[in-house]
């Protein structure tokens, strides 16, 4: 059996053993979910296919990957409107939260 002791942050640290290790086949980066149930917390891996993959690009590789704009030139004047009519709208939505907030 292993102990561990929490921290003051809540920080739990201890070593699964090599035994445990092995016999599931858990290597250094193996993900584990946290759950708890009754007062039980449980540890369990993460499935393979539910981690995400990381995969370093190169430069290319990323830029390769923003799609290319194909319409007409955006100018200065254009990106201004559609900030502001984006505030705008985000302004009202609020307002109305706020006004059916004060309704209830």
């Amino acid at each position: 059996m292993t102990r561990a002791k929490m921290s003051d942050n809540g920080r739990i640290t201890f070593t699964l053993p090599k035994s445990v290790r092995d016999a599931h086949g858990y290597e250094a980066g193996t993900e584990f979910e946290v759950t708890e149930h009754d007062n039980v917390i449980t540890l369990e891996p993460v499935k393979q296919e539910q981690r995400l993959v990381e995969k370093k690009l190169t430069i290319d590789e990323f830029l390769s990957l923003i799609p290319r704009y194909d319409g007409p030139p955006i100018t200065d004047e254009m990106i201004d409107k559609a900030i502001v009519s984006e505030a705008n709208r985000r302004w009202d939505k609020v307002n109305r939260q706020w006004d059916e907030d004060k309704n209830d």
